[in-house]
């Protein structure tokens, strides 16, 4: 699977990765503005990604999926939405991650000022920034050692040497924020544990850094352990990146939790507080 090209340089097919990938920049402060009426309306020093007015009707069906989807999460924070199984939470996370285009509304990134106000027009959200981890991701794995599995997708073709290093740099930097940074990179990854299975899916995302990393039910399926595990590493993955998760595992989740909303039937969301 990953060219040989890429072996040699890397010097990355030793039982352990070496090292400890840069340190990252500290987290942009960002804060929440409340005006009358108890609507809400966010500020960022740096940027938010902006969901408005999404609406989702799908080609030769009778009815909206999604009616007028709006929310904003402020950048290096943690959004979740729950709700009723066929509310169309799965539905809107395709749409954020450019797998269907929405009917109406835009999504966009909007970069402010520390006083809140605009800098430059939207960016269009690009599917190429957004990474996305489905529900047992572990069923998707297709290669036979890890390296191999993380690389898939990467260029075949000739690159420089410089281009090798970076690429490098940016697969060890995954592996220590998600912490697979003492795994043999010729494991199989279908002998790992369900945690590091989870990982490993992470990181497969987070070698290019999303502007948004978006996870449905990260926590399905597993034992007890991996759970607090996987809990553990998204406190410390939401100093570094944009998180929005779907999950019904609502209380162990709680705790990394800066926004949250409830999807409704009929493919509604509302701002809604934890219902516990």
């Amino acid at each position: 699977m990953a060219s040989s090209a890429f072996a040699s340089p890397w010097s990355l097919r030793s039982p352990k990765l070496q090292g400890q990938a840069s340190p990252t920049a500290a987290k942009s402060s960002s804060r929440l503005r409340f005006r009358g009426g108890g609507l809400r309306r966010i500020r960022c020093d740096h940027s938010c990604f902006e969901v408005k007015s999404v609406g989702y009707h799908p080609p030769g069906t009778q009815f909206n999926l999604l009616k007028d989807v709006s929310f904003s999460l402020p950048e290096k924070s943690f959004g979740l939405i729950f709700g009723q199984s066929g509310s169309g939470k799965t539905t809107l996370l395709q749409l954020l991650a450019g797998l269907n285009k929405p009917t109406s509304g835009s999504i966009i990134i909007q970069r402010y000022g520390d006083s809140g106000e605009h800098k430059g027009p939207p960016e269009h959200l690009s599917p190429e920034k957004v990474g996305i981890v489905f529900q047992f991701p572990e069923r998707y794995f297709i290669a036979d050692n890890v390296l191999d599995e993380i690389t898939f997708g990467w260029p075949r073709q000739k690159v420089s040497t410089q281009s090798k290093k970076q690429l490098a740099f940016k697969l060890q930097r995954a592996f220590n924020w998600v912490g697979l940074d003492r795994i043999s990179l010729d494991k199989d990854p279908h002998s790992l544990s369900g945690g590091y299975k989870r990982r490993l899916a992470l990181a497969i995302q987070l070698v290019e850094v999303p502007d948004l990393l978006i996870l449905d039910e990260p926590l399905a399926g597993l034992d007890w352990k991996a759970r607090t595990d996987v809990v553990k590493l998204l406190k410390h993955l939401k100093r570094e990146v944009t998180i929005l998760v779907v999950s019904h595992d609502l209380r162990e989740l709680a705790s990394l939790v800066d926004q949250s909303w409830r999807m409704e039937m009929g493919g509604t969301l509302r701002e809604d507080s934890l219902p516990f």
